[in-house]
This record gives structure tokens, C-alpha cells and sequence, in this order.
């Protein structure tokens, strides 16, 4: 796996922002599934030793994921992300937080507004991801709980099974 990969994170306490810039190699068809289909996202989705777990998935514009963050004993989190707006292979815009099994989201804990924009290079993707949160009280929350240290191990699950793809 290459470590030349570039990831960014960068903390905005202003403006209450995460921006996350990382490279996929893929093709553009490829890492948008990845991040698109629940058969996919249940594979890299959630840092080991969790797992996620998809109750319902309805990707498009006014659709939602509903997935469980699922422990090594079976104990379920669940979360709920409602898509706002999708441009097939170039980006997605999502709201969501924590919730219950029924998608009910969980005001008690952070939400964000999560954009993601998908630019192809040669043999690789850039994901180009914005995180807003509605106070910094939120965005605070969620780096508290690991929110970096999390992606960062769901990123590099993805980077295995992108390579599982390759020919």
C-alpha cells in the first residue's frame, strides 16, 4: 500500500469546520462505490475492531443511511446520515448524527453537515471532505471522541480493499 498517499485534516475552530483532503488509488467508478453502496461501505466503514453494519441504505437526494457502528461483543450504536445532494461520481452532501435503531437522531450528541467532493487523477481519487458542525461545542465533541484516530483507520481499511480490486 502506498504511504504517499496525501491526507489533510485540518481543524477550523472559527468557522466550527473539519476539512479532510485524502488520495484513493482507484478509479473515480470504483471509490465512488465505495463510499456509495452499503455492501462496500459495511466493509471499511467503522475502525476495527468495530464494524458497521447497514439497516437501510437510500442513496439518493431525500434518501438516508441507517447503519449500526457495531462492537467486537455485538453492542450497536447506530447513526443516521440524510443525503441532501448527489452529483453521480463528482460529490454528495449529507446531515446526519447519532441516533437509534429507527434513525431518530440523538440531539445529545454531534451532528454535521458532511460534503464530499470526488476528483479523479491518473490512477487515484482525491476525496475532498468538509465537515460542518452547528457549534464549536459539537465540533469539539466529536474530536474528543476520536473522530480523527477513527477516519484515519477507516481510510487506511479502505485503501485494502480498494487493493482488492486491482488486476
Amino acid at each position: 500500500m502506498s504511504s504517499n498517499l496525501l491526507y489533510d485534516f485540518i481543524v477550523n475552530k472559527e468557522n466550527n469546520t473539519i476539512h479532510i483532503t485524502r488520495e484513493f488509488m482507484g478509479s473515480l467508478e470504483l471509490v465512488w462505490r465505495a463510499w456509495t453502496t452499503p455492501e462496500l461501505l459495511d466493509q471499511w466503514w467503522g475502525p476495527q475492531p468495530w464494524r458497521a453494519e447497514t439497516k437501510t441504505m437510500d442513496f439518493r437526494e431525500g434518501g438516508y443511511w441507517l447503519y449500526a457502528m457495531v462492537s467486537p461483543e455485538g453492542e450497536k450504536h447506530y447513526s443516521k446520515s440524510n443525503f441532501i445532494a448527489i452529483v453521480k461520481e463528482a460529490s454528495f452532501a449529507s446531515k446526519g448524527g447519532f441516533s437509534d435503531e429507527n434513525g431518530t437522531i440523538n440531539p445529545a450528541f454531534p451532528q454535521n453537515l458532511w460534503e464530499n467532493k470526488f476528483i479523479p487523477g491518473d490512477d487515484n481519487v482525491k476525496v475532498d471532505m468538509l465537515l460542518t458542525y452547528d457549534s464549536l461545542a459539537d465540533l469539539e465533541k466529536e474530536i474528543e471522541m476520536g473522530f480523527k484516530e477513527g477516519i484515519t483507520i477507516d481510510f487506511q481499511q479502505l485503501d485494502a480493499l480498494l487493493s482488492t480490486f486491482k488486476k
